[in-house]
């Protein structure tokens, strides 16, 4: 039986026994009525309530959504979780692999890392074994090298240092940086362009899928053929001929910015299509009609009523259409057609080790890649939630 059934028959029983006139009236007790109030109250209760119950439910996606915000709120703080900056080098431990953290020292909990001693083999390998009589303890919130926090406030201030000593706990690439600081500083441009992307895209596609259907005639006539004129282009050549004629010799701020504004106009026809068919359908209900009595302009109809009933649609899109601008941007930059360096994102890391040598050698290198596909899947399972969160109505 499903949910609503269920409620349903409750709430019969619970009315039945409060209404019964026979001689076992009065049986319905506070249990009851506060049984009643309750279904009373989810019956009553609004749209969003209503979706936020059900997404609630979907323990899938509020998992997704955590791994989501702690990306973000990883990729904000980046300068003080990470150990080191970009410009950091250790000549001493290039290829380096992940050391590994002890938590208990002589039976205490005091975590630390054995420092590495650096052996070379008869065929030139490199070897990296740890010196168990050399501890390194780790230093919560020590002083590092100096960096801006929110880009705006100067400090030297790291979740953890290890004093006299190298920690990597990802390893280091082929100039001897840390892997686990450059993920988290590449994140920071990753997971900006998916938002800011998005945000543009949604500007697009949603006041040009609104007044595609609300007006109709010529006008959504010429907004169709303009999405179909996009659409009709493949997406990965549209986005390399675009890129491609960016100035390599621009400030990386610019190409930032470029790249970004080219995958929002090339994304927002999905949106403006779905709009499209959702406001042709709202435009002739008896809210619409009343604004207009009401003497209400075009504009207040659309951005005061139509956007908002669409609004739950539009933020699944938005959920949806992030890890697509993410992905995308991590595959023009992999194939040197996005960002570039000085620029650290998580394609520009890729393409740095996209030598299958290195990747079989150093597979910690990779980790971009892994932390790439976190996300997505994050992004899916919180898209599939909201996506039926935004329907209550359904079971």
């Amino acid at each position: 039986m499903s949910d609503i059934k269920k409620r349903s028959k409750d709430l019969f029983e619970v009315y039945e026994k409060l209404t019964d006139t026979d001689e076992d009236f009065g049986q319905a007790g506070p249990a009851d009525l506060a049984t009643a109030k309750s279904l009373e109250a989810s019956y009553a209760a609004s749209q969003w309530r209503l979706m936020w119950r059900k997404f609630v439910c979907n323990k899938v996606a509020i998992v997704g959504g955590i791994i989501v915000l702690l990306y973000y709120l990883s990729a904000l703080f980046a300068g003080f979780l990470a150990p080191y900056t970009l410009s950091t080098r250790f000549g001493r431990y290039i290829y380096m692999p992940p050391q590994r953290v002890h938590f208990f020292n002589d039976g205490k909990f005091q975590p630390f890392v054995y420092s590495v001693t650096l052996t070379i083999d008869e065929n030139l390998r490199k070897f990296y074994e740890p010196d168990l009589t050399k501890k390194m303890p780790i230093r919560f919130f020590g002083r590092g090298e100096p960096y801006k926090l929110f880009g705006l406030i100067e400090t030297d201030m790291h979740l953890f240092q290890a004093p006299g000593g190298i920690i990597s706990l990802l390893g280091t690439d082929r100039q001897g940086r840390d892997m686990l600081s450059r993920v988290l500083y590449g994140s920071q441009i990753s997971l900006s362009i998916g938002l800011v992307g998005v945000l543009l895209s949604l500007f697009f596609g949603t006041v040009l899928g609104d007044v595609s259907g609300y007006y109709g005639g010529w006008v959504d006539d010429f907004i169709q053929r303009l999405i179909e004129l996009v659409r009709s282009f493949p997406a990965i050549p549209l986005w390399m001929a675009l890129t491609a004629a960016v100035p390599p010799h621009w400030p990386p701020l610019w190409t930032y910015f470029t790249i970004t504004l080219i995958l929002s106009l090339v994304t927002w026809t999905w949106l403006a299509r779905q709009l499209r068919g959702k406001v042709v359908a709202l435009r002739n209900e008896d809210f619409i009609l009343a604004a207009k009595l009401a003497g209400a302009s075009d504009t207040r109809i659309i951005f005061k009523h139509i956007i908002p009933a669409t609004l739950g649609h539009i933020i699944v899109v938005a959920t949806l259409a992030m890890p697509a601008m993410i992905l995308a941007e991590a595959a023009l930059s992999f194939l040197g057609l996005g960002l570039r360096p000085p620029i650290t994102s998580w394609g520009v890391l890729l393409k740095e080790v996209q030598n299958i040598q290195s990747i079989a050698l150093y597979p910690w290198v990779f980790t971009p890649a892994a932390a790439i596909v976190i996300v997505i899947i994050a992004f899916s399972f919180l898209g599939d939630g909201l996506r039926d969160a935004a329907d209550p109505y359904t079971v």
